[in-house]
């Protein structure tokens, strides 16, 4: 069997099957799906927070969202890709987490400029992330601290949706978010647990993916459910 190796993607034994005028077999075929799928999320991931950005700057409104939510999202996907690299995972099963990590700290400060004056508190958290983050990428922790940080990170990515959600709920609207970059969070869950489970990755990882289902679907419902908002206004809320 000719060898067609690519990125980690093994397109000989499909090719093989294919010339001899046979379907793959599952055992062939399910693995390079899971890489084409794996790389298809990284590659979209490059643009899933942008509808947001550009709504919040296109309304120079930040009305209806939860600045905490935004923040514990920047520190769950600083844990998930510390962990990733610390596990030596593929890229192509992690890779996503790269792109949404910058994404999410551009759309915090964002949120962070038409919240002003922000609160000495979230000064706070903004420094101390910078202070610890560096740390934790570069895995210069205890491993026993590290999954124990990890497994810790499930409870983040819940605990950063819940408060965007009862604001909503509260609220009767979802102020400006955003419906595809919520749409394109709940899809790429689905498929990551897919690849999640061919790529053989830790079940923690297979649970966060199944937790973004739940959050971002929970939220995608109240989008569809509750009315367009009102004009947003000029200024910014205090942020603490």
């Amino acid at each position: 069997m000719v060898e067609l190796k690519f990125l980690g993607m093994d397109f000989g034994c499909v090719m093989g099957s294919l010339s001899k005028g046979d379907f793959p077999e599952k055992d062939c075929l399910l693995p390079l799906i899971s890489k084409l799928l794996g790389y298809a999320i990284v590659a979209a991931s490059t643009t899933v927070k942008l509808p947001q950005i550009l709504k919040i700057l296109q309304h120079k409104s930040v009305r209806g969202l939860s600045v905490v939510s935004f923040e514990l999202e920047v520190t769950g996907y600083t844990i998930a890709l510390a962990y990733c690299l610390h596990k030596g995972l593929p890229f192509s099963a992690f890779g996503e987490y790269v792109f949404l990590l910058i994404q999410a700290i551009i759309l915090v400060a964002i949120i962070y400029y038409f919240s002003q004056p922000l609160g000495t508190k979230t000064w706070i958290r903004a420094l101390l992330y910078f202070a610890v983050a560096p740390t934790l990428l570069a895995g210069q922790i205890d491993p026993i601290l590290f999954e124990a940080l990890y497994a810790s990170q499930h409870a983040i990515f819940l605990f950063a949706r819940i408060p965007q959600i009862w604001k909503n709920f509260k609220n009767r609207s979802t102020g400006e978010l955003s419906f595809l970059t919520f749409f394109m969070n709940f899809g790429g869950s689905m498929v990551r647990v897919f690849t999640s489970l061919q790529e053989k990755a830790p079940m923690s990882v297979v649970m966060g993916s199944v937790i973004g289902i739940l959050m971002n679907g929970t939220i995608l419902s109240q989008i569809l459910l509750y009315p367009a908002p009102a004009p947003a206004p000029k200024k910014g809320k205090k942020t603490d």
